[in-house]
């Protein structure tokens, strides 16, 4: 701890050529600098291991200890999969570990994991059991996920947790993100929405389609739920075609995509049929990342990386403080305007002239 308390403003602002009056400013959330410069300043504070007083203050309001205040840990991340999916989870738990002492490893679980037995047999032998906590992201099979959490390791879930699960849990919040699109869709005249994005396997699926049910019935809009297009893709140009069947029979003015596969391909459907977006159609997605082929999708911020390092603190936390209750944790993000969202029409006959793209 020594080391970070000899990191002062004036360093910070070295680095970056800037005053230390403006990196005051950027640390408090004071007005008076763009958005980019602010970044800039809490980055180069991070990264240097900058702690100010109100920083310390908090982790010890939330009873979170440093390395300083003990022996560094070890964690693990189980993943299914070396898939870049995880790579923003990663990252966030790597930085807040970094800054507060502690290491962090990522092990990928065995494919196929065998059965319980042999699954218990890997984690000995690779050294998990004997870790000082253990994170669980989303996509673990659920019989895996069961087994890991009976075990006796502190453990956080990156999830939504299941029913009754006694652990704690930190995840982006896609309710929240689904009911926020569209209420950003209502509020731009959308009456007939389309949901595009398979519903079943993962919670989190489950949960982007209960959610945009239930903005139905709260907006007052009529849903008939064998309109929307919600099962698994098996085959590509199946799903599209119908896609492209619905798009041309519903009269929709807008598209909700449960995921960025989903937003690219519903974009290429539109494109193909001629549909402009957004003069005719407005594509909002509910997914983490900035899609290459769709730069400025409109769609709700999922804190992915935020995600990452609650899930830090809420390890460090349950392990100085055990007896505490557990936690379940959402963290919601705004809206990202983007160049995909216009206003409808009431009167669908003048869709293509009079669309109003959003001010930005």
């Amino acid at each position: 701890m020594a080391r970070k308390k000899k990191i002062t403003l004036q360093m910070i602002a070295d680095q970056l050529g800037v005053t230390v009056h403006t990196v005051s400013k950027g640390l408090r959330g004071l007005p008076g600098m763009s958005e980019a410069t602010r970044r800039d300043i809490f980055r180069t504070a991070r990264e240097l291991g900058y702690m100010s007083k109100g920083q310390a203050a908090g982790l010890t309001a939330e009873q979170i200890p440093w390395a300083g205040a003990g022996k560094p840990r070890r964690f693990v991340m189980l993943l299914q999969n070396a898939h870049p999916f995880y790579s923003v989870q990663v990252e966030g738990l790597h930085q807040r570990l970094d800054e507060l002492g502690h290491v962090l490893t990522t092990i990928v679980l065995p494919n196929p994991p065998g059965g319980e037995q042999q699954l218990m047999e890997w984690l000995e032998r690779s050294g998990v059991l004997f870790t000082d906590g253990l994170f669980l992201p989303p996509a673990l099979p659920e019989w895996v996920e069961a087994v890991l959490l009976q075990l006796p390791l502190p453990k956080v879930m990156i999830n939504f947790p299941p029913d009754a699960a006694e652990v704690d849990s930190v995840i982006w919040d896609v309710q929240h993100a689904v009911h926020l699109a569209m209420n950003v869709l209502h509020a731009h005249g959308h009456r007939s929405i389309l949901f595009v994005g398979g519903i079943h396997g993962y919670r989190g699926f489950q949960l982007r389609w209960q959610a945009f049910i239930g903005a139905c019935e709260r907006l007052g809009l009529q849903l008939n739920l064998a309109d929307h297009v919600t099962e698994t893709k098996t085959n590509q140009a199946g799903w599209m075609g119908q896609l492209a069947d619905k798009l041309r029979r519903g009269g929709y003015t807008a598209v909700l995509c449960a995921t960025k596969e989903d937003a690219a391909w519903t974009y290429a459907v539109l494109q193909s049929a001629g549909i402009a977006v957004p003069g005719s159609v407005s594509v909002v997605g509910t997914d983490h990342e900035e899609n290459p082929s769709l730069p400025e999708l409109s769609r709700p911020l999922l804190l992915v990386r935020e995600v990452g390092e609650r899930a830090a603190e809420l390890m460090l936390r349950r392990i100085a403080n055990p007896q505490l209750p557990f936690e379940h944790v959402r963290l919601a993000g705004a809206f990202f305007a983007g160049a995909t969202l216009a206003r409808s029409l009431t009167d669908q006959k003048e869709m293509g002239n009079k669309f109003t793209p959003l001010s930005r």
